[in-house]
């Protein structure tokens, strides 16, 4: 018998890119650090990748595979509104493709302690929510959170006017990972007062009775229908109450007789009210565990994000950002300082600008040209210290570190004019053995004095890359400078153009510590070769033939099995 799940389904699902693994290229004229340090904790390895975010998630996933702790996406919202800067009208077939094979590899990206952060609307939250069970397992989905995005209602609004979006999240695996407590607030610690001058300081109340029905508790109360928790109390005004039904006091007899003792219960001012338990602020834990509800008064909302972001670019506002507020309260659950977020629909910056702000390593990848009208010139003002909004003050911040800015090479092979797979004439040999080494799986790592170690895949097995023909002379000589020591036994992988004077066969038994293939044939099937955009932007798609039958919207997806 078949196996059977429930999953979402939708046309097209069975239909994966097969990703050439690009490598990255800096732009140092792009790059940007600041003048001087300003703290022994300044960051500067940070990276703003400009390329498709398919390609450069993919470009990633080698290096940064596991490492990952804290990843926030504000990706397209499919709700066909015509957007500059995105491509945001995606059939919902086509937009649940694009970010299930996104959302594998970000999967992948993630340590094991990381977590996933998405923002979407009601358009396709629900859908993404399935479609995240999917990917990531229901059992790792954490919350959903009501974010307050704006504060005045839409008097245009046909049903009903949209106030919120969701924030869906996420852990790699939530039986080891918590989110981090919120610090406490001055309207937090407001709430404890000191009514009765009780020396251990400021207290609030908290309710003294708990339910009969789940937990041990409960299961002894339904199998007894006793609990020694249910007993007649007497207030200090001489009152006899008793729990209402289906609940019990918070101790037993015993204890709550050590509890009045210890000056722990609040029968209120007259002494005559239904017991409360004392909390003491000098007891509670550190920070605060977050709610589920963000309000606009507490994390930002729209017209905050779009202040914050008019400062860096006043002639082209980006339609859709996202407050710092609400950024920093993600990594304020999700990390700790030095930990590295990944942004893979960059936008406006706000993430990148944030974790800068709050001393974390960030990646940020956007494809669009607001990198550059956008990006760019708001991370250079958080460097120099030039940018006083947002969370600014909040973070003590005062400028410094930087950022490598990268570009998607081109693709490795290229068609020729008679149709046939080359190496693209625009790579030069280290580009090319940089590439060799992600497609083989070498960490691109070219020695100063061995010339033929230009990547490792461990301590003792190596890559070579050249385009030239080798023939026995060479290939002996390699073989010879590899050394065949038993006790210190190295191998070489050696990827050319062409061998001369020997077969696969003899060339493995003459040089056991060589490996050799030919480029461009040992990865030319491999991957999708000159493939740079996808972005699957719906203006592009052919026109459907007119004698096919084209489903109704309603009929793209189904929760079925399979």
């Amino acid at each position: 018998m078949t196996h059977q799940k429930l999953e979402l389904t939708w046309i097209g699902k069975d239909q994966r890119p097969r990703l050439e693994p690009r490598i990255l290229l800096e732009d140092v004229q792009r790059s940007y650090h600041a003048k001087q340090r300003v703290t022994d904790k300044d960051l500067f390895d940070n990276r703003l990748i400009k390329g498709d975010n398919l390609l450069a998630l993919k470009a990633l996933e080698a290096e940064f595979a596991g490492k990952v702790k804290c990843v926030f996406i504000d990706p397209p919202y499919n709700t066909g509104s015509a957007f500059t800067h995105y491509d945001d009208g995606l059939e919902h077939s086509i937009w649940l493709g694009l970010m299930r094979d996104r959302l594998e590899i970000i999967r992948r990206l993630l340590a094991d302690d990381g977590s996933l952060w998405i923002t979407i609307d009601d358009n396709e939250a629900h859908y993404l929510k399935v479609l995240c069970d999917e990917v990531f397992g229901r059992s790792n989905f954490v919350s959903n959170v009501v974010w307050q995005k704006k504060f005045s209602p839409q008097a245009n609004s046909i049903w009903l006017s949209d106030s919120h979006d969701h924030v869906l999240v996420y852990a790699r695996k939530k039986e080891t990972w918590r989110p981090n407590l919120l610090p406490r607030t001055a309207d937090a610690d407001s709430r404890y007062l000191n009514p009765d001058n009780d020396p251990r300081g400021p207290w609030t109340s908290g309710d003294f009775t708990i339910s009969l029905t789940g937990g041990q508790r409960g299961a002894q109360f339904a199998r007894t229908g006793v609990s020694e928790n249910v007993f007649e109390l007497t207030t200090p005004t001489g009152r006899k109450l008793l729990p209402t039904n289906g609940r019990c006091w918070g101790a037993s007899p015993r204890r709550f007789k050590e509890l009045c003792e210890d000056n722990r219960i609040w029968f209120g001012e007259t002494g005559n009210n239904v017991p409360r338990i004392k909390r003491f602020l000098s007891e509670v834990q550190e920070g605060i565990v977050s709610m589920t509800v963000w309000l606009r008064t507490e994390v930002g909302d729209n017209q905050d994000a779009k202040r914050e972001v008019a400062k860096f670019n006043t002639e082209d506002i980006f339609s859709t950002p996202k407050p710092e507020r609400l950024i920093q309260k993600i990594l304020d659950l999700a990390t700790r300082p030095g930990d590295l977020v990944l942004d893979s629909f960059a936008g406006s910056g706000t993430t990148g600008a944030v974790a800068h702000k709050m001393g974390r390593r960030w990646i940020m990848v956007e494809l669009g040209e607001h990198c550059h009208t956008h990006i760019v010139p708001r991370l250079e003002k958080v460097i120099d210290g030039q940018d006083p909004g947002g969370v600014t003050q909040a973070t003590g911040w005062q400028g410094g570190g930087g950022f490598r800015y990268y570009e998607l090479a081109p693709t490795l092979l290229s068609t020729d004019c008679w149709g046939n797979l080359v190496i693209n004439p625009d790579y030069d040999a280290g580009m090319l053995a940089a590439a060799m080494c992600k497609l083989e799986g070498f960490a691109y790592a070219p020695s100063e004095t061995v010339w033929w170690q230009q990547g490792r895949s461990s301590e003792s097995d190596f890559i070579y890359v050249t385009t030239q023909t080798l023939g026995p002379e060479q290939l002996e000589a390699l073989s010879h400078e590899v050394g065949l020591d038993p006790h210190n036994p190295r191998s070489l992988l050696v990827c050319c153009g062409a061998y001369r004077g020997v077969t696969a066969a003899q060339a493995a038994e003459r040089w056991p510590n060589l490996t050799l293939k030919k480029i461009p044939k040992m990865v030319k099937d491999r991957c999708e070769w000159g493939h740079d955009d996808y972005s699957l932007n719906v203006a592009n798609l052919p026109m459907a033939q007119k004698t096919a039958v084209v489903p109704a919207q309603d009929d793209l997806f189904g929760v079925g099995s399979a």
